[in-house]
């Protein structure tokens, strides 16, 4: 059974936009036989990484001086085989999403080589991950918008030693839902997203069909922009009373 460990770092946790798309990935990886568990960064104590010695490196190998809930969660992504990162779009990402990757240094070991012309590191030898997964939501129209999430990742990853399984993106997601209820579109984007999680258990990839049906337009830009800017208004008029 390939175990899974996914880490919602969107501060609403389970009520936003990217607990909704990561749920639906989740729910098609366990379809597929995976075991997953998740977890809030915003429910944790995490410190950020800030001794500026890399101490978990050079004088206490694989260990972070800091006591906090990573403690606990080292282990657990240690037993991993897939780690799901999932995050809504900040600049680029929320705090205490950052605080987690950053936090992701104990579990390299510092032994560098060449790959593709980079200075890279690798896991641990103890440590089982075999693949980063992103599933990342964000409130603008365009896709190119999760380029900068996209590449954190991807970079995780490489410089790990280990496979990026692929973006699953949902631009504009807010649209998804009318009235607090999801609207035709959403639930066939929900499908693609669990579609997406059964590809990467069963198949060890995830087609790029399915990929760009979690993230097709569904509205034009143009009524993007109409509906975009009124809302700020509307909220501008609520902020005024």
């Amino acid at each position: 059974m390939t175990r899974v460990m996914a880490v919602n770092g969107s501060p609403r946790m389970e009520r936003g936009d990217t607990e909704m798309l990561l749920a639906a990935f989740l729910d098609g990886m366990r379809e597929a036989g995976a075991e997953t568990e998740t977890v809030y960064p915003s429910r944790l104590k995490i410190r950020p990484c800030d001794c500026g010695e890399m101490r978990c490196w050079f004088k206490r190998p694989g260990e972070c001086h800091h006591a906090d809930d990573m403690r606990d969660l080292y282990g657990r992504l240690s037993q991993a085989e897939i780690v799901v990162l999932a995050t809504p779009v900040y600049v680029p990402l929320p705090g205490d999403m950052q605080h987690f990757l950053n936090r992701l240094t104990p579990l390299l070991d510092p032994t560098v080589r060449t790959r593709d012309g980079r200075t890279r590191a690798r896991l641990r030898s103890h440590v089982q991950i075999k693949k980063f997964a992103l599933v990342s939501t964000g409130g603008w129209w365009e896709k190119e918008n999760f380029g900068s999430v996209v590449r954190i990742v991807q970079e995780l990853a490489e410089n790990a030693g280990v496979e990026f399984a692929g973006p699953v993106l949902r631009p504009h997601a807010s649209v998804m839902k009318r009235d607090d209820e999801l609207t035709p579109d959403g639930r066939s984007v929900l499908r693609a997203a669990a579609l997406a999680g059964r590809e990467l258990i069963e198949n060890g990839s995830i087609r790029g069909a399915t990929l760009e049906e979690v993230g097709r337009p569904l509205i034009s830009r143009q009524v993007y922009d109409r509906w975009f800017n009124q809302s700020v208004a509307a909220a501008g008029d609520e902020t005024d009373r």
